[in-house]
């Protein structure tokens, strides 16, 4: 644990990796079960508060590995977790970590293409999911060949049914004896060029991820300390930058995800419930900054706030000062490899637009193409030194994106940056057509493809459009079949389409017919020239504007 009341570089200097031979993430977390404290409170949509103790976790994840076992399921095997921030996706991670399985987190809110690609790719032999969801589940379980079980919350079989079934299951179960680089989580990552890759991380993975978590936090955890954040748990800023650290730490979390963000209702919540840290997507910051007035309503307790994926800017760290009481703490990282670089206002001052330095434990440099570091004020990409505990294994089941993702040993970001004398990193553009949007990392070979199953559709490609609140917005560029006509319910069908296929985040917000896509001399779409023609097409709107 990060030791505070020390300079920048003293906690970097006497900062040491702790990685025991023998590791299990759920019995690292059993360590609570005795202490009585609570460790989840479920807020569901009707406003039901369910709190669970240390000990009900271990409890009810060893019945739900006993279930799961009963049914099949063993070491090694890939468990779908489809179910929305709430107290039983933490049971249900447990119970995989403990089992030795391999956890595959899966968004809500994907569609039916979205969650077959997943669960066939990843071979997944069990899902735990909610009646919500259950429909998509069973429209594609035939096409997911390894599917053995599917364990519902709120199933009308109480053969299936997820608390019926833990009931009558023993709440003891003996836990995997593991090492600390033994599979345990597999996390989807948007694709760029083609599906999406699964970055299989060990499980080292939290240990790697506790001083990314403790230095944005101003040193996590601190007496009375209560996370909570609106990202999802089935992404790594919910699940790695949240959940699994508190739970390390015997810090309780608050389980409530708003079907769709309301920044009044946010600011209710953490005055509520006393939240004292808080991980807020920049997106969702810059919705709450609309509020008016907001201390004068809200108590507010907060402690720290972190946030990530694309800069903040100036005034909205300052907003955050005047308005949350607190500085907030920029950090990057990505799925592959998390929370490498951060702020802490308390130990270094913050500049704004910057990453910030290096969290303690990991070598992070700007390098060349050859894998050379750069000197300060030369442009490069990000890039992080293995063996580091944080960074991923691999890509599930490929080897030649693996191979890819590295210079040496230099892990590749694909993000362009540069530094200054100090060591703070300063984000310029991706190598890749990431397209960042609300904070989540989307890439368009998903989208495009996805497109490419609609009847009227020839040809396309999807870009990252400037967006004033979301940072980004998703635009596709489509060429029709012959014989198609555009119209105006054509866009709005092509919309839809991938709206219920894949997830309410990744659907083009606008689309454009177009008779040709920009193409290089091998065939593939220039993604490049369609952004560059949508900035130019920004600037004549805007100059036209002032000149009205």
């Amino acid at each position: 644990m990060l030791e505070a009341g020390k300079t920048y570089d003293e906690v970097q200097a006497a900062f040491r990796w702790r990685i025991p031979h023998r590791y299990n993430i759920a019995a690292d977390i059993d360590r609570h079960a005795d202490s009585g404290r609570t460790a989840v409170i479920g807020l569901d949509p009707q406003g039901t508060v369910r709190r669970y103790t240390f000990l009900d976790l271990k409890r009810a994840s060893s019945r739900l590995a006993n279930v799961l076992a009963a049914k099949g399921v063993g070491r090694g095997d890939r468990i779908g977790i489809l179910l929305p921030q709430c107290p039983e996706t933490a049971i249900a991670h447990l119970a995989a970590y403990r089992m030795g399985a391999v956890a595959v987190p899966l968004f809500t809110l994907f569609g039916e293409d979205a969650l077959e690609y997943r669960l066939a790719d990843s071979g997944a032999k069990a899902v735990v999911t909610s009646d919500e969801s259950l429909p998509k589940i069973e429209a594609i379980a035939d096409r997911v060949p390894a599917l053995a079980a599917v364990l519902t919350v709120g199933a009308d079989d109480p053969a299936t049914d997820f608390w019926n079934c833990l009931e009558r299951a023993r709440d003891d179960f003996a836990t995997a004896d593991t090492g600390p680089d033994d599979p345990v989580l597999l996390i989807y990552t948007s694709g760029t060029t083609g599906p999406p890759k699964g970055a299989l991380h060990s499980q080292r993975v939290l240990l790697g991820h506790l001083p990314g978590v403790e230095l944005p936090h101003d040193f996590f955890p601190q007496p009375g300390d209560l996370f909570w954040t609106p990202a999802d748990w089935a992404w790594a800023g919910g699940l790695l930058d949240v959940l699994l650290p508190s739970l390390h730490h015997g810090v309780p979390v608050l389980a409530h995800r708003f079907s769709r963000f309301d920044p009044e209702e946010a600011f209710q919540l953490i005055a509520t419930y006393a939240v004292r840290n808080t991980f807020i997507p920049p997106t969702a910051l810059k919705m709450m900054r609309q509020v008016p007035n907001p201390r004068d309503r809200h108590r507010l307790a907060l402690r720290s706030v972190g946030s990530g994926g694309e800069s903040l800017g100036p005034d909205l760290l300052d907003w955050g000062r005047e308005t949350l009481g607190v500085d907030i703490n920029e950090f990057y990282g990505q799925t592959e490899c998390n929370l490498v670089r951060s702020n802490c206002a308390s130990i270094m001052p913050v500049r704004p637009g910057s990453m910030g330095r290096a969290v303690p434990g990991h070598q992070v440099e700007i390098v060349s193409e050859a894998g050379e570091v750069l000197a300060a004020g030369e442009l490069g990409e990000v890039a992080v030194r293995r063996p580091d505990p944080v960074m991923f294994l691999q890509y599930w089941g490929n080897p030649e994106a693996t191979q890819a993702k590295f210079a040496g040993d230099w892990l590749l970001t694909g993000d362009t940056a540069h530094k200054d004398e100090d060591g703070y990193f300063y984000f310029v553009g991706r190598d890749d057509d990431l397209i960042t949007s609300a904070g989540y990392r989307i890439g368009p070979g998903e989208i495009e493809e996805c497109l490419m199953r609609h009847p009227a559709v020839a040809l396309a490609a999807a870009v990252g459009v400037p967006d004033p609140t979301r940072t980004e917005i998703v635009k596709a560029f489509i060429v029709l079949r012959d014989g198609v006509t555009p119209s105006t319910e054509l866009v709005h069908e092509v919309r839809d389409f991938v709206r219920t296929r894949l997830a309410a985040h990744e659907y083009p917000r606008m689309v454009e017919f177009v008779p040709e896509l920009p193409m290089t001399t091998t065939g593939k779409i220039r993604r490049k020239d369609l952004r560059e023609r949508e900035v130019q097409r920004l600037r004549t709107e805007a100059k036209n504007g002032r000149g009205a």
